[in-house]
């Protein structure tokens, strides 16, 4: 994720209205435009910024003549670009003024009779009280599984989801058909996840354009833009029935290998969670300690080849210590256990974002959407309805 902006505090702003007089134009032929120009002569175009908030287009206006430029650029000497409207005697920017930015608006005209004159002013926008930032998933430049959606979530509460929503544009390399859906991470914060409606394609490139600078999310303001992008990888799905005990790995529908597993302890809390869960991270060796998760002293061990399923502590790991029931009966405290030489090899061949596909009558409930990325266990039409542009 690289911000193309650095980072600037606002608030939104009371409108201003900056007049630029003729006391600072010059005539097209670079001598005065008032006084000796002769009394025929008509007076410049009176040029105003009529609209200057923060989180709203700047709209500069022309009474007397016409607009034929108009150059507004920040600090940094990015510029926001626009168009002319209502005949040329008004001109609106395509994006919104910043928070905490000072622009310089340099705006040319012309009147009835052909002459121009240029005029210059400056305005700032006031701080905000509260930044919003984002953090985004997958990591630009990566490749990930089939079943990985992009996922935004924000730092302050979004209580104007219509009007982020329309700052996001995703572009696919093959114009896969997909949705943005609201849902509340984990961690309680808002989240927004675009998923395909199937299963992404191998090969498919995703791009980001989330154009927030300047965008009230209702519990802060944005103060840059985000691109991220990221490429989909083999067509992968991991199986896992919890009722026979076996894990499939299938690659383009083939079957690759089947390992005998352990899931979840039925009869209580130590059940595993069922539906599609997607392959969030490759951990490694991790210490893993059941009071984290809600199970007192169950465990505090360090555990090899961890694969996180959900943010509620489901992973797919190494459990030697559980060997007498892989394929045999579910005997652990929800998570999906191997032998060390079968999750050694399966962690080689899977990929974050593959999705596991888990089935089993002694399971607790289907993934929640926010807990990692649970979407997939909502139909189409659900997941559209989520969308706040309907």
């Amino acid at each position: 994720m690289l911000p193309i902006r650095t980072s600037r505090p606002a608030l939104a702003a009371v409108a201003l209205v900056v007049s630029l007089t003729a006391c600072t134009a010059q005539a097209a032929d670079g001598g005065p435009s008032g006084a000796g120009s002769g009394a025929s002569q008509a007076p410049p175009a009176k040029v105003e910024v009529v609209k200057k908030e923060a989180g709203s287009p700047v709209t500069v206006t022309a009474t007397g003549g016409t607009l034929t430029a108009v150059k507004v650029v920040d600090a940094e000497g990015d510029a926001l670009g626009g168009r002319t409207e209502a005949g040329g005697t008004s001109w609106v920017s395509d994006r919104k003024a910043a928070p905490g930015t000072s622009y310089t608006v340099q705006v040319t005209s012309r009147t009835a009779d052909g002459k121009e004159s240029t005029s210059r002013s400056s305005f700032t926008t006031p701080e905000p009280e509260k930044v919003n930032k984002v953090t985004l998933a997958p990591g630009k430049n990566t490749t990930v599984g089939i079943g990985h959606p992009l996922s935004i979530v924000f730092d302050l509460p979004v209580t104007r989801k219509a009007d982020v929503e329309r700052q996001l544009k995703v572009t696919t390399s093959n114009g896969t058909e997909g949705s943005w859906g609201w849902i509340k991470d984990h961690s309680g914060r808002d989240r927004v996840d675009w998923r395909p409606r199937e299963y992404w394609k191998p090969g498919t490139k995703v791009t980001l354009e989330a154009d927030l600078d300047g965008t009230d999310s209702g519990g802060g303001w944005f103060v840059r833009d985000y691109r991220t992008g990221f490429t989909v990888g083999a067509a992968q799905v991991v199986k896992v029935d919890l009722d026979t005990h076996r894990l499939t790995l299938e690659r383009d529908g083939r079957t690759v290998r089947t390992i005998p597993v352990s899931g979840g302890t039925p009869g209580g809390d130590k059940r595993s969670w069922r539906g599609t869960a997607v392959l969030m991270a490759k951990e490694g060796t991790i210490n893993m300690n059941s009071e984290t998760v809600g199970l007192g002293d169950a465990y505090d061990k360090d555990v090899d080849y961890s694969m996180r399923l959900t943010w509620s502590g489901m992973y797919a790991h190494a459990a030697p210590w559980n060997a007498a029931y892989f394929g045999r009966a579910n005997h652990s405290s929800g998570c999906i256990g191997m032998s060390d030489a079968d999750a050694s090899s399966f962690y080689a061949s899977v990929n974050v974002g593959d999705p596991f596909e888990i089935k089993g009558r002694e399971t607790k409930g289907v993934v929640a959407e926010g807990n990692g990325y649970g979407a997939w266990n909502l139909g189409w039409g659900e997941w559209k309805a989520k969308s706040a542009l309907g």
